[in-house]
């Protein structure tokens, strides 16, 4: 079974009470949406977008009584550039063993629009031509611009922005089949902005159409990559810190990140210690040891154990914990909240362990 590390074990903030929490922010990987078996090792990045004819940039219009002015424009993107940011970011990862790129568009001889998915021949032959095991084929990038200029009387001054979303069309080939395999069609947002005293130096300053669309067609080619591949996320967690010497020895321990110790530490405290709110604080820091640990089964036991006891002694209905507020019922919400996160990550553990299978790392 694959083991994803977590590291990069930072302390945030420590606050003062009866008990004493840490927040620790941690990374972990999450499994993408699209599963590529094993043995597919090779992939080729085509260009599939249909070339049109590049938009004519407009002026955006002066600013009215309103003191603002908006500008509304669907540009096309840089289909080449989008397709090597694409190849590009999926080789930086080192997933597959080889990446092979071909950024000529497939549709440039292409005089009537129509259906730009790829026939089972088309790729049958481009696979063959690449020498690769399957293609992943960007097919389409929209672009949706939104320019606005405004006078900010709290500032006393002029803002401009940029507010661009990208959607990527992106669909995934495997030869013999008739039709693609998968299609991811995400969007995400880039955006720019510049203050000044005076309108003008607003409109000078902001970015041009064309850079505009050259960084937002690049990064058009960033996007698919969390769902085609395993990615990094952080997660925001907290330890309980204080109380007694071996509750602060295992937290030394934790932020040595020797969760080993700080578990057994903890789990001595608890068989001794009758009060339930110990019994609480204590569940959840073996909770987060094991997760620490990627032994998420145990985690999400425990964590179930501590929200258990929080439910007790803040005397709240088991079918209403999911609906409690920080503020009236603070363990509640806590514990709740973390046994939440560890369901979702073991039910995800399983898919990035098969997702990761190909590197061996099995036990």
């Amino acid at each position: 079974m694959y083991k994803c590390p977590c590291i990069l074990l930072l302390l945030l903030c420590v606050v003062s009470s009866c008990q004493t929490i840490e927040e620790l922010s941690i990374d972990y990987m999450l499994p993408a949406e699209v599963s590529f078996p094993a043995e597919l090792r090779k992939v080729g990045v085509v260009n599939n977008i249909i070339q049109a004819t590049p938009a004519i940039s407009r002026e955006l219009p002066m600013l009215g009584q309103t003191n603002s002015a908006t500008l509304n424009w669907k540009p096309n993107a840089n289909a080449k550039r989008a397709t090597e940011s694409l190849a590009q970011s999926i080789a930086n990862e080192n997933y597959f063993d080889e990446v092979v790129i071909s950024d000529s568009a497939l549709r440039a001889k292409d005089i009537h629009f129509r259906e730009n998915t790829l026939s089972r021949n088309e790729v049958n032959q481009l696979a063959q031509e690449l020498g690769v095991d399957f293609l992943v084929s960007l097919e389409n990038v929209q672009i949706n611009s939104t320019r606005t200029i405004q006078f900010v009387p709290l500032w006393n001054c002029f803002w401009g922005t940029v507010d661009v979303k990208t959607t990527p069309v992106v669909r995934v080939y495997l030869p013999n089949r008739n039709g693609p395999m998968a299609t991811i069609t995400p969007t995400d947002s880039i955006f720019w902005e510049e203050y000044a005293s005076f309108e003008p130096l607003v409109r000078k300053r902001l970015i041009k159409d064309e850079q505009m669309i050259e960084e937002a067609s690049e990064f058009a080619g960033v996007i698919p990559v969390r769902y085609l591949l395993p990615y990094w996320t952080t997660g925001m967690r907290y330890m309980y810190a204080g109380g007694n010497v071996n509750m602060r020895d295992a937290a030394f321990c934790a932020r040595a990140n020797d969760w080993e110790k700080a578990y057994t530490l903890w789990e001595k405290v608890y068989q001794d210690t009758k009060s339930k709110k110990k019994k609480l604080y204590l569940s959840h820091n073996i909770a987060l040891s094991y997760e620490m640990r990627d032994s998420l089964p145990q985690a999400e036991e425990w964590a179930r154990k501590a929200q258990e006891l929080a439910v007790e002694i803040e005397k709240v209905d088991t079918e209403t914990s999911l609906h409690v507020s920080p503020e009236s019922h603070p363990l509640t919400f806590r514990t709740t909240l973390y046994l939440q996160e560890l369901t979702n990550r073991k039910e995800l553990f399983m898919k990035l362990n098969a997702q990761m299978r190909r590197f061996g790392n099995e036990n």
